[in-house]
């Protein structure tokens, strides 16, 4: 189940934030706005800029994923320096590829590891706890916000674009 909320939610929540950008980019283009009022715009002034929220979804996915594994070592570094939509977009194919590289089989213990961080002043919480409680939520929050931004900046992407294809099915009669 870990894998699946996080490898497979994460990926397809990182592709749906690639498809938000080319409406972003193709909105830029059409209205004759500079694609970096866009990645620089936030919704509050003591928010982060749309940049830092794709590079804090990516950052969510891949350590995420990372710590529920035990596999910190491999995690793709990240300068944060991107400025561009073509640096979003690298860093964003980066991590895809980085998830790519698990299966199932790598959670295996997922859900009884113990996750920390420094902020937690030596606390933790299990992978299950953590998974559910901050690595999934926090993608989430990121990539909303992401949404939020564009949206409010006039970008016509709408609830299908967030949520991206379903895997419905057809009923055999």
């Amino acid at each position: 189940m870990l894998y699946d909320l996080t490898v497979v939610q994460f990926s397809k929540m990182l592709n749906n934030l690639n498809h938000i950008l080319d409406k972003a980019e193709a909105f830029a283009a059409l209205k004759k706005v500079d694609m970096a009022v866009l990645l620089n715009s936030r919704l509050a002034p003591d928010q982060f800029n749309l940049i830092r929220q794709v590079q804090i979804a990516c950052d969510t996915a891949k350590v995420g994923v990372a710590r529920l594994t035990g596999n910190m070592d491999t995690v793709p570094k990240h300068d944060d320096s991107e400025t561009t939509l073509a640096e979003l977009r690298q860093r964003i194919a980066s991590v895809l590829k980085y998830l790519e590289g698990f299966s199932e089989a790598d959670f295996g213990h997922a859900d009884k590891v113990h996750v920390s961080q420094p902020r937690w002043e030596g606390k933790y919480l299990t992978g299950y706890e953590f998974a559910i409680e901050h690595a999934v939520p926090n993608i989430y929050f990121h990539i909303t916000t992401a949404y939020a931004i564009l949206r409010h900046n006039g970008v016509e992407v709408g609830k299908k674009d967030y949520l991206g294809a379903m895997p419905y099915k057809v009923p055999v009669l």
